[in-house]
């Protein structure tokens, strides 16, 4: 019997060569590796630069949000993307450091990911805790994905509507509601 299929939103993002590839075609050399069953690839967002985070952190970001459905479990699809980046170059060294790729889980569907609790606790951490702490665990929806403009740039050409399971609100809504000052970092390439 099949496992039932489910829709992840993922962002990539890249701010450093690889190979031969400037940060942009790194994205497009990361979609190979997508594909299948496994990691199907339904949608893929305009490629957007963006700078750093936090501010000051290395060259500017190349990113990209894709809708993919899957029949992996979250932790798998972890794994996949753990495999791609290290496959790419990928090295773990620095939070928020420079990436040849990055793949992110954003979303799977309406999950919560570990518990209510868990997630409270990370989108309420501050931002000088984010940057001493990460979580030990996949906590899904992305703790931070209603701050930050780059993820939700990407995210408008794909999927305007989905709702955060949590919050209620779409992908539009939290957009709209960023300064507009981040929404204008946000360069369409």
């Amino acid at each position: 019997m099949m496992q039932k299929s489910i829709s992840c939103l993922v962002l990539i993002g890249s701010n450093q060569e690889w190979s031969e590839f400037s940060s942009k075609d790194v994205l497009a050399q990361a979609l190979r590796y997508f594909g299948g069953v496994e990691l199907n690839v339904r949608l893929i967002s305009r490629f957007y630069e963006t700078p750093a985070f936090p501010i000051g952190s290395g060259p500017n970001y190349v990113n990209a949000a894709l809708e993919l459905n899957t029949t992996l479990d979250p932790d798998s699809v972890l794994r996949q993307f753990h495999m791609i980046e290290a496959e790419m170059g990928r090295i773990r060294d620095i939070r928020w450091g420079q990436r040849t790729i990055d793949i992110d889980l954003i979303a799977c569907g309406d999950l919560v990911r570990p518990d209510m609790a868990t997630h409270a606790h990370w989108v309420g951490l501050s931002l000088e805790k984010q940057m001493q702490h990460a979580p030990d665990e996949l906590i899904l929806p992305h703790p931070r994905m209603q701050d930050r403009a780059f993820v939700l740039g990407p995210l408008m050409d794909i999927a305007p509507d989905w709702r955060h399971p949590v919050s209620g609100l779409t992908v539009s809504e939290m957009f709209n509601a960023l300064p507009q000052s981040a929404k204008d970092e946000l360069q369409i390439l």
